[in-house]
């Protein structure tokens, strides 16, 4: 394959498969080349700014109206910022919500006014991307012929944009009989791939319309670089794709096409198998109680899923807890990662339906980024109140397990035992008949009431590798017995996500620990490698010899190499500065060279890189969590200098984990095991379990700390820090007990930015502050 804007034989070839490709698109929306045109695109968003700037908006004058962009409040948010192109020209743009359209209609089409040929646009999604609900298809003739609110009042030429990136997913589309005006869409939402590659379809009697002022490769048939001279190409896929196409994606669609249709057998199957899943999940989701009766799941759609005309395969909710509380989707999100589940959580770049169904008003969403809350974050509830979702999402590879292991994650997870069923409610929904025809899976509750999806894995006691390198030995019998106010242990992380080195005394530095997460292993690529994608990191243990400056790695089965702890001499060309990113940071880093790099690469069975961070880059903690404190300079850490637990916090999630485990036949995690997977820097001894959420500050011996902040935790604390080995706890236990708050252990930055000479030991008191 070739170039396809040459004419030689391989070139040829290419232009013919993919003008082949354009035709069987076509045909999947039942239509021709008479009737369509498609422009190839880097994907939906693309397709719809395409339209934004190529669209004849005209501003008001003295005799005709301004055009109108008018979209469905129930839009995605790339519709909606078409408003960016269109507010600078003097458009009106008018937000219409769903009920309008009919609402306000007028009883019979209106009148073609000739004198008045303003052109306005329609937008509005053939399925809502938020909710799953599917819009009548009828609304694109009854808005071209003005019958439909907005259109009904106002003169001139109305156009129908209908994104269709929700609906072409598991529906079938024929644009015979409804001609929009243009649809947008993404191939991998309907086929997975190829991603980066969508297209827009336009009306070829619209298409004269469209007005292109930039020119790229292949889109002119003629032009003058010394004078303002251009012609451009008649066809119009050539006019408004510029440049090279992805050829090789667009080719990769006739794979997809006929994979679609060998595995289901076309569009109309995958419609009643998506539905009849999502319709399964839904009565059972929404008929599911806790023990005292409270429902478990608020549910976000207008219809009951009755029928897959109405209704898409999405399934939009948060839960609640036994009180009617939210549960905060980001717990939700990071549980369902344990049992491999992975859903969307958020708004879903739809604020028009979150605000709707969550009833969030324009002075919250303000509120609530004022409150540190932005689009695609974890802040999941600001003063008690949701600021998204859940969405499930089916597609035509998902199946009847599929939803029984949803609906078995939620029992275990969130349903205060014992189990109950609204069986009234159910009855109902099961009578709904209107709905036959679909595809029909057999209605059962999981109602055991126990978590039956934990790994049964036997647990050695855990404790950490430690020698007399850089600091005194600690042995089990020296450990600290947990006496109250005081630091109990110290570890120290080198390389990041690596092992523990457990030390009784360390010197304090300006980033913290001394050495601490002053490494990380990067991938072949480039990115930072951590336990959630790499788990036997855990097993490479790290340990630092001060007085000989070397960083000795040790791992079962390999010899023990060592690494300078820092390089004073210029760094070698074949390993020199790189970039790099923790937690969205760019931070500038040095190769530690091919040895560690091979090292590394063995043990992972990957290539792999180790990397320290420069001496002479300053990376500065968030603003987020500042607190007040100015200059917080960092390592490698994820968040704060300091990760700090309390002992006596840890003691009482571990005797919850032992209770739910009771009736198992899981091994309890040993003490020692589960403080390892909180990974802190600092143990300490508190007077009761969890007062140190509250704190302030801190004194520990004579450092002065203050808290930034409550860890959030994720899946990672589910990683045996003995053997790799992936969990459900303790992260399930903590879910539960701290009833959607899912953290553990504080962040601490020092107060004053003078800690030279400063020093941490075991056995040193520690003073409080609480919070106000």
């Amino acid at each position: 394959m070739c170039n396809p804007h040459s004419h030689n034989p391989s070139s040829r070839l290419t232009h013919d498969t993919v003008e082949h490709v354009r035709y069987r698109i076509l045909q999947h929306f039942n239509t021709t080349p008479d009737k369509y045109s498609v422009i190839f695109t880097s994907g939906c968003t693309a397709a719809l700014k395409l339209v934004a700037e190529s669209f004849p908006w005209r501003p008001p004058t003295a005799t005709e109206p301004a055009s109108q962009f008018c979209y469905l409040t129930d839009n995605h948010t790339s519709v909606v910022g078409i408003r960016g192109v269109t507010s600078a020209l003097g458009v009106v743009s008018l937000p219409v919500s769903p009920e309008e359209i009919e609402a306000r209609a007028k009883d019979v089409a209106q009148s073609e006014c000739r004198s008045c040929q303003t052109p306005h646009l329609f937008c509005y999604p053939a399925q809502s991307n938020f909710s799953g609900r599917k819009y009548s298809l009828e609304y694109v003739r009854g808005i071209q012929a003005r019958k439909l609110y907005p259109a009904c009042d106002s003169h001139g030429q109305w156009f129908v944009l209908l994104d269709a990136a929700s609906f072409a997913s598991c529906s079938p589309l024929d644009l015979q009989e409804h001609p929009a005006d243009f649809v947008p869409f993404s191939f991998y939402k309907m086929f997975g791939f190829p991603t980066g590659l969508g297209a827009l379809l336009v009306r070829n009697d619209t298409a004269a319309l469209l007005r292109k002022a930039y020119f790229g490769g292949g889109t002119a048939v003629a032009y003058l670089a010394g004078e303002n001279y251009y012609v451009p190409a008649p066809n119009m896929a050539n006019r408004f794709e510029d440049g090279t196409i992805s050829f090789l994606d667009v080719i990769a669609l006739n794979h997809s096409f006929d994979a679609l249709h060998t595995l289901t057998g076309g569009m109309d199957k995958v419609q009643l198998h998506t539905f009849g899943l999502a319709r399964y999940t839904y009565m059972l989701l929404s008929s599911l109680c806790h023990g005292n009766g409270q429902p478990v799941a608020q549910i976000y759609s207008e219809s009951e899923f009755e029928n897959p005309s109405t209704q898409g395969a999405i399934l939009n909710f948060n839960l609640t807890d036994c009180h009617g509380q939210i549960i905060g989707y980001s717990q939700v999100d990071k549980l369902a990662s344990l049992f491999n589940i992975h859903v969307r959580t958020g708004c879903f770049c739809n604020t028009g339906a979150c605000q709707l169904f969550l009833g969030i008003t324009n002075q919250d969403v303000k509120g609530n980024l004022q409150a540190g809350h932005v689009c695609g974050d974890n802040i999941d509830l600001v003063d008690g109140r949701p600021t998204g979702s859940v969405r499930v999402s089916f597609g035509y590879m998902s199946t009847f397990q599929d939803c029984q292991n949803f609906l078995n994650f939620i029992v275990d997870c969130f349903v205060e035992k014992p189990v109950e069923v609204d069986q009234e409610k159910l009855d109902r929904l099961k009578l709904n008949t209107s709905s036959k025809g679909s595809s029909q899976c057999p209605l059962t509750m999981p109602t055991n009431g126990k978590p039956n999806h934990i790994d049964s894995r036997e647990h050695a006691s855990t404790d950490p590798v430690v020698n007399e390198y850089g600091g005194k030995a600690i042995t089990t019998e020296a450990k600290s017995q947990g006496k109250a106010q005081y630091l109990t242990n110290i570890y120290i992380y080198p390389i990041k996500s690596c092992a523990a080195f457990e030390v009784t005394d360390w010197p304090v530095g300006p980033l913290g620990l001394l050495h601490d997460r002053g490494w990380m292993v990067v991938n072949g690529n480039g990115v930072c490698l951590n336990q959630k994608r790499e788990p036997r990191l855990c097993l490479i243990h790290p340990q630092i010899y001060l007085p000989s400056n070397t960083l000795l790695l040790q791992v079962s089965g390999l010899n023990t190499i060592s690494v300078p702890l820092e390089n004073h001499k210029e760094p070698h060309q074949s390993h020199g500065v790189c970039q790099s990113k923790v937690c969205g940071d760019r931070v500038q880093t040095v190769d530690c060279g091919d040895e560690a790099a091979s090292w590394l690469s063995e043990f992972l069975g990957q290539p792999c890189r180790l990397i320290r961070q420069s001496p002479d880059f300053i990376r500065n903690m968030k603003k987020g969590h500042e607190k007040g404190v100015s200059s917080i300079a960092l390592s490698l850490v994820n968040e704060a200098q300091y990760l700090m637990i309390n002992h006596a916090s840890v003691d009482l999630l571990q005797r919850h984990i032992t209770s739910r485990q009771e009736s198992s036949d899981h091994q309890p995690l040993d003490i020692h095991e589960l403080i390892s997977r909180f990974r802190a820097n600092l143990v300490i001894s508190g007077l009761e379990p969890f007062e140190e959420d509250d704190w302030s500050h801190l004194i520990i011996g004579n450092t002065h700390f203050q808290v930034a902040g409550r860890c959030g935790r994720c899946q990672m604390i589910g990683v045996d820090q003995n053997t790799g080995a992936k969990t459900k706890e303790p992260l399930l236990s903590l879910s539960a007990y701290r009833k959607g708050k899912v953290t553990f252990g504080v962040y601490l930055v020092h107060q004053s930015l003078d800690v030279s000479n400063a020093t941490l030991s075991v056995g040193a008191p520690v003073m409080s502050q609480w919070s106000g």
